[in-house]
């Protein structure tokens, strides 16, 4: 009997290739979540090369515990795996909330590390209570992960340091400006894998349009090793706060459900339906592979939906593939010199290029919300209310500052706060007292009939 596409094992070359096509497609995903927290830190840029580093090698081994898995742990499908970006704005209001710039990242490590622990002993159960994760819950969630990420690209655009007097100049601008027409043109006239990889070559063609204009800085390469390894612990021993366990909490629930959601639509497009069993296994993957990242310096791991679309515009379904692209991940994290070579991009490259990356997880979500029945009043108002407060510390960032400092962690992470409005009120309005109107609503990935049977 020939092996399932999932299980097959390509030919090495195939393999190699394959497996280099998605981390690609999903390297700069990766690399941006270390760029914005450890600028936030104000991290030299031998510690900015040596987190980056960390946060690929962290995301090699989670991929491997997703693709390969053992015992109950691995959805065995293909899934990479990297830092998600759901982490992202409650960790720079972790960094912000800290009087010295230097204990944010063992607080954050320590944060990280609960969360994914208490994540694992979840994942039974979270995989039995998706249905209170419909897309009107995970659409306004991801919209608003993408929403409350722009800002950074926007101040990428305007130069590497805010109190500098060229702030914002004409010359920044223009080059995130080329930086993203560059990737757009890339998108539109280009096929296949140049196509996939446009945001990497938007990078790499804008860095070397800015060399003229005296903005690219080589010296972090200069100063790489060739060969490096993540030691544990490198920024201090793990520290516990409860307010920012739980602002990672927070995240932990909403990469879950983004995980979930991910799992249910590869597992259609591999014909390998995604039923309890595998969803528990996945989740266990994700929160085990954060619970161990903050040991080498990485952050909270879930899967990349991007990949997703790579799976089904290749129609290379197997997991060994994507497995290889983990290990292209780990040789990546452990030989500095290459991780250096992205602190050489300078901000106003990674602001245009983030337009276009930070804008898509927006789309991603609003894709979502298209299939969430927004035709019926009560999802209108769950998305109306949950997008608004979560764009609250984007548009108003004073607006919680009579609150404690603690709560500050949670409440100015509009991610955290949109997603814990969102789950309320489909409770309220699609749950509670409403009986069998409320069973369109129930699946997180929407869909079809045929979906929600098979679940």
């Amino acid at each position: 009997m020939a092996a399932h596409p999932v299980d097959e094992k390509l030919p090495a070359l195939k393999m190699a290739t394959s497996g280099l096509q998605h981390v690609a497609a999903m390297y700069a995903g990766v690399v941006a979540p270390p760029l914005i927290v450890g600028a936030a830190v104000g991290l030299s840029a031998t510690d900015l090369t040596f987190l980056t580093g960390a946060c690929l090698f962290t995301a090699g081994l989670a991929t491997f515990l997703q693709t390969l898995g053992f015992w109950k742990i691995g959805a065995r499908l293909p899934f990479v795996n990297g830092v998600t970006f759901a982490g992202v704005a409650p960790m720079t209001a972790i960094v912000a909330s800290a009087k010295d710039k230097s204990d944010a990242l063992p607080v954050i490590f320590g944060a990280v590390i609960v969360a994914g622990l208490l994540g694992f002993l979840a994942a039974p159960f979270f995989s039995k209570a998706i249905r209170f994760f419909p897309p009107v819950v995970t659409g306004s969630v991801i919209t608003l992960i993408g929403v409350s990420l722009l800002p950074v690209a926007f101040g990428w655009a305007q130069g590497p340091d805010p109190r500098a007097s060229d702030y914002g100049s004409t010359t920044y601008l223009t080059i995130a400006g080329i930086t993203l027409a560059i990737v757009l043109v890339l998108r539109r006239f280009t096929r296949g894998f140049v196509k996939q990889i446009a945001v990497l070559l938007g990078l790499i063609t804008g860095t070397l349009i800015a060399i003229p204009f005296g903005v690219t800085d080589f010296s972090p390469v200069a100063h790489a090793d060739v060969v490096g390894f993540p030691v544990p612990f490198h920024f201090g021993a793990p520290r516990f706060q409860i307010a920012a366990i739980l602002s990672m909490c927070v995240v932990m629930v909403v990469s879950m459900t983004e995980s979930t959601a991910d799992m249910l639509a590869l597992g259609e497009v591999v014909e390998r339906p995604a039923d309890e069993k595998t969803i528990a296994a996945g989740l266990r993957a994700d929160t085990l592979g954060s619970a161990l990242s903050p040991l080498f310096n990485g952050f909270m791991c879930s899967a990349f939906a991007q990949n997703i679309g790579l799976v089904a515009m290749t129609k290379i379904r197997s997991r060994y593939v994507v497995a290889v692209g983990g290990g292209f991940l780990v040789l990546m994290g452990l030989c500095p010199m290459a991780a250096s070579l992205i602190a050489v991009v300078p901000r106003p490259v990674l602001g245009g290029a983030g337009v276009v990356l930070f804008g898509s997880v927006a789309a991603s979500g609003i894709q979502t919300l298209v299939r969430a029945g927004l035709e019926k009043d009560n999802n209108i108002l769950i998305v109306a209310v949950s997008l608004a407060v979560g764009i609250i510390p984007i548009t108003a960032p004073g607006f919680y500052h009579a609150f404690p400092e603690t709560a500050r962690i949670v409440l100015d992470s509009g991610i955290s706060t949109g997603c814990v409005t969102a789950v309320l009120l489909n409770l309220v309005f699609n749950h509670i007292g409403t009986g069998k109107d409320a069973e369109d609503v129930t699946h997180p990935m929407e869909a079809g009939q045929e979906l929600t049977s098979a679940h």
